[in-house]
């Protein structure tokens, strides 16, 4: 009999980063923004499956056996005889990279494909980052999002900045996922990369404009998290932690908070914040992208007074 399916699955890209170290050589390690978010959800012990596609060489079985070690489900993962996606980070600080993937696996990603009865099954569907920008992709995860909400289903999006949503068309893919999204993660380094004309209030506040019923965490690294809903307005300070590392702390929270949302449904608007947060913290005291455990986040969570006080540790920024 085979496993029930996921209730939280994650679309997009799986890539390899391809991180420069001091002495010049390259360190490959497996990331893309969206399959953080889906191991961060497995690993905090939702039923989580990551649709996307990988190749077939060393890069996509490292991330094949990575997604099985976080618990994802593996009917959703696709691999795929084409070249592997990859993302060249020549520097962190400042933040440098360049991504070599001009017909790779991930633009091979085939909806059809998943297990029958999927849809009906989630309960929540996250799309974002630069898997909406790569073409032909992008139409088909817009297509996917479309089809999902039409079903009912809850969509949860993070734009998740880069350079690569300069393109033409991008705006257009922008206001469609907005206006399907039930949960929006967004950070202020993302208004500005999005909406450079405005200041980080003003492009707030257009994107509330733009999808008018949906949450909305706006993340600002060590200075905290908003939630907002509605005339709801939440604020969230940043864990307290010995921070190594920043990489991967947004969607740390993203996961995080999608945990929340669907591991106890009476959870207040508050609650989610810190579990968000708490999410985030644990992550950024791992070197790379780390998808925290449950014991670790509940960890965090016990050690922090509800009310929180100012931090100056956990960056949530992706």
């Amino acid at each position: 009999m085979s496993a029930p399916l996921p209730r939280y699955v994650v679309f997009g890209e799986a890539l390899t980063d391809m991180v420069r170290q001091a002495d010049g050589s390259w360190l490959g390690l497996p990331g893309g923004s969206c399959w953080n978010v889906a191991r961060v959800g497995a690993r905090l012990g939702i039923a989580t499956a990551f649709a996307g596609a990988v190749s077939q060489d060393l890069f996509g079985d490292d991330l094949a056996q990575a997604s099985a070690d976080a618990g994802l489900d593996r009917r959703f993962l696709q691999r795929v005889a084409r070249s592997p996606f990859l993302a060249f980070v020549a520097s962190r600080h400042p933040p440098q990279y360049f991504f070599v993937g001009d017909d790779s696996a991930d633009l091979h990603f085939d909806p059809a494909r998943l297990p029958a009865g999927w849809r009906q099954a989630a309960q929540v569907v996250h799309f974002g980052s630069i898997s909406l920008v790569r073409q032909p992709l992008a139409a088909r995860l817009c297509e996917e999002a479309t089809q999902a909400a039409r079903a009912g289903k809850r969509i949860a999006f993070d734009p998740n900045y880069r350079d690569l949503m300069r393109t033409p068309g991008y705006q257009e893919v922008l206001a469609h996922m907005l206006g399907l999204a039930t949960y929006i993660k967004i950070s202020d380094e993302d208004l500005a990369g999005l909406f450079p004309a405005l200041d980080t209030g003003a492009a707030l506040a257009r994107v509330l404009a733009m999808a008018p019923d949906a949450t909305v965490m706006l993340t600002r690294g060590a200075h905290g998290m908003t939630l907002l809903k509605g005339g709801a307005v939440i604020e969230q300070a940043a864990m307290r932690v010995d921070v190594v590392d920043t990489v991967g702390c947004g969607d740390a929270a993203m996961g995080g908070w999608m945990a929340a949302v669907l591991g106890d449904a009476t959870l207040d608007l508050a609650a989610q914040a810190r579990m968000a947060a708490a999410a985030a913290a644990v992550a950024a005291t791992r070197a790379g992208a780390y998808p925290p455990l449950r014991r670790e986040v509940d960890a965090i969570l016990a050690a922090t007074p509800a009310a929180g006080t100012p931090a100056t540790a956990a960056a949530a920024r992706s």
